[in-house]
C-alpha cells in the first residue's frame, strides 16, 4: 500500500521537537553514556531561517541528524511535514528524506563525476525520470550561477562554487526543507558572503524553510530569522534575531554575540579611555522602539551635562538598529547624577566597571 506524506495543518510548525532526547551508550565498562540531546523542544515555522548555534558538543549535529531521521530520538518525538519520523519504516523515510535538502561544511560532492552528474545524482536516486533531468539541472545550475560549469569535475572548481553546486544538488528533488551543517566555515570572507546570498535566495525566493547550524555569529545575523542557542545538549536560548543581538539573556548567547557586538569596552580599554576622558562613564543602549539618541542628547543638555561619545557604534540586523554607546560625562555631580536617573528611563543604562575592579586581564 502507497501512503501519502500528510502535510502540517496552517499555523502548524513544519518542524517540531517535542521533549526529545539522545543518548549515546557507553563504548566501554569503564566509560559513561553521552547525553547528546537534552529534553529539548522546538518548533521550525515553514518559510523561516533558523539558525542553531553553540559550541563543539553542545548537540547542533544531532539535533539534525534527528531531522533528517539519520539518527532516532532515545526519547520524544521529531515531526517534519506531520509525520512523526522516528518510527517509520526504510521506504516511507525515503519519502520524507526527498523532501529535505542537505548542506555540508566539506561540500561531500563526487569528486568523479561533473557539476551536472553530481546534481543528477539524487534526481536518479530518488526515482525521477531521466527525461526529465536534463530541464531541472539546467534551471538549478542557472540559478546557482554555474551554467557554464555543467561539464566541469568538481576537482576544478573553488571552494565557493563547489558550495553553489552542493545547494543545487540539495534543491534537486525541490525539498521544503534544507539543512545547512556550517555551510561557510570553509570559505572565505568574501565568498562566505556571496554562499549567504545564494541561500536567502533559495529562502525568498523558493519559500525552502532552512535550519542552519553554525558557530559564525556574521552567519547567524546576515541569514537567519531566529536563532536557537545550544549548550549541553539544551536550548538555552531561543528568539527574533534582531532581539538575541540586541538583548542576550544567556550567558552563552552573550559570549557568541560579544564576538560581533561589545556593548560596552573591555576593562583594560576602559581603563585607557579613562585617561584620555574626564568624567562620569556611562554606557548606553539603543533599541528600536526606545527613545532616540537625539532625546538622550536633549536630556544632557538641559540639565547643563556635557557629553562626549568614547566608545561604540550602531548595528544592523534585517533592517532594525540597536547600539551600545559610551559617554564620557562632565558637569556639576548633581546635574550629572540627574541626568543619568532620567536617561535611565528613557533606555538601558550600566556603568562599565575599570579593570582593577574586577581583576580582569582583558585586552
Amino acid at each position: 500500500m502507497t501512503t501519502t506524506p500528510s502535510t502540517p495543518a496552517t499555523g502548524d510548525p513544519l518542524i517540531r521537537l517535542a521533549d526529545v532526547s539522545r543518548v549515546f551508550p557507553a563504548r566501554s565498562r569503564q566509560g559513561a553514556a553521552v547525553t547528546a540531546l537534552d529534553h529539548v523542544d522546538l518548533d521550525v515555522r515553514a518559510g523561516e531561517v533558523l539558525g542553531v548555534v553553540g559550541y563543539s558538543g553542545a548537540g547542533k549535529s544531532t539535533l539534525l541528524r534527528l531531522v533528517n531521521a539519520l539518527d532516532r530520538p532515545t526519547s520524544g518525538t521529531v515531526t517534519v511535514a506531520g509525520r512523526e519520523v522516528s518510527g517509520l519504516s526504510e521506504r516511507a523515510l525515503r519519502e520524507v528524506r526527498r523532501d529535505i535538502g542537505m548542506i555540508f561544511q566539506q561540500f561531500n560532492l563526487f569528486a568523479s563525476r561533473t557539476v551536472w552528474g553530481n546534481i543528477a545524482y539524487p534526481l536518479t536516486v530518488a526515482g525521477v525520470p531521466k527525461d526529465q533531468h536534463r530541464d531541472r539541472i539546467s534551471q538549478l545550475l542557472h540559478f546557482v550561477g554555474l551554467a557554464d560549469k555543467a561539464h566541469v569535475h568538481v576537482e576544478q572548481l573553488s571552494g565557493g562554487q563547489k558550495q553553489r553546486v552542493g545547494i543545487a544538488r540539495a534543491l534537486a528533488t525541490d525539498p521544503r526543507i534544507l539543512l545547512a551543517d556550517e555551510p561557510t566555515s570553509a570559505l572565505d570572507p568574501q565568498t562566505t558572503a556571496e554562499v549567504l546570498a545564494l541561500l536567502r535566495r533559495v529562502n525568498e525566493e523558493l519559500g525552502v524553510t532552512i535550519v542552519l547550524i553554525t558557530h559564525e555569529m556574521e552567519v547567524v545575523r546576515s541569514l537567519a530569522s531566529r536563532v536557537a542557542v545550544m549548550e549541553a545538549g539544551r536550548i538555552v536560548e531561543l528568539g527574533d534575531t534582531y532581539d538575541v543581538f540586541a538583548a542576550p539573556q544567556h550567558l552563552a548567547t552573550q559570549r557568541f554575540v560579544s564576538t560581533l557586538v561589545e556593548k560596552g569596552p573591555q576593562p583594560r580599554a576602559l581603563d585607557r579611555l579613562r585617561e584620555r576622558h574626564a568624567g562620569r562613564m556611562v554606557t548606553l543602549s539603543f533599541r528600536d522602539g526606545d527613545a532616540s539618541p537625539a532625546d538622550v542628547f536633549a536630556a544632557f543638555i538641559e540639565r547643563g551635562v556635557t557629553f562626549e561619545l568614547v566608545h561604540g557604534g550602531v548595528e544592523d540586523v534585517h533592517g532594525r538598529t540597536f547600539g551600545h554607546l559610551t559617554f564620557a560625562l562632565t558637569g556639576e555631580g548633581a546635574a550629572v547624577a540627574d541626568a543619568v536617573s532620567y536617561v535611565a528611563t528613557l533606555v538601558e543604562v550600566t556603568t562599565p566597571a575599570p579593570a582593577a575592579e574586577i581583576g580582569t586581564e582583558a585586552p
